[in-house]
């Protein structure tokens, strides 16, 4: 096993795990390989862009993408995804991936690692057992435009 960071380079190898992670059970999403790749170049150009890819000899895993911000205390890593192929999945590359994260805000004076999950999902389990705090205080909003 080998984690390293994303650059451009990895973009094909994350957008096709990120397909068979999100188009599998329970997500049943429908991503196309091209709005993948064009979904995870957007997250790569952020000037904050925080990513890895776990490999499995050679084959690629699972991948974490976020970002570095600002907050009125200190820095936080935002993490936008977390996604592992089913081929891997229960094999510990999610938790080895987010314990990565930590040891990297460790080394660079970031305080607090914030995400947003679907609690209703098996991966809201999944953080909580990462020992992430559930906040009550904040709703996620959206509102759908027609287009």
């Amino acid at each position: 096993m080998e984690i390293i960071s994303i650059t451009d380079h990895h973009l094909s190898h994350c957008a096709a795990i990120l397909v068979d992670a999100y188009n599998a059970s329970p997500w049943n999403c429908l991503w196309t390989s091209e709005k993948a790749y064009q979904y995870l170049a957007e997250l790569v150009a952020n000037r904050d862009f925080v990513g890895f890819v776990v490999y499995d000899n050679d084959e690629p895993a699972g991948a974490v993408l976020g970002h570095k911000k600002t907050w009125w205390t200190n820095r936080q890593l935002m993490i936008d995804e977390l996604f592992v192929s089913p081929a891997f999945q229960k094999k510990g590359y999610g938790k080895k991936l987010m314990q990565h994260c930590e040891d990297y805000a460790a080394v660079n004076d970031i305080e607090l690692l914030v995400l947003m999950t679907n609690k209703f999902l098996p991966v809201y389990n999944f953080y909580e057992m990462m020992d992430y705090t559930l906040a009550d205080q904040y709703v996620f909003m959206f509102k759908q435009l027609n287009l």
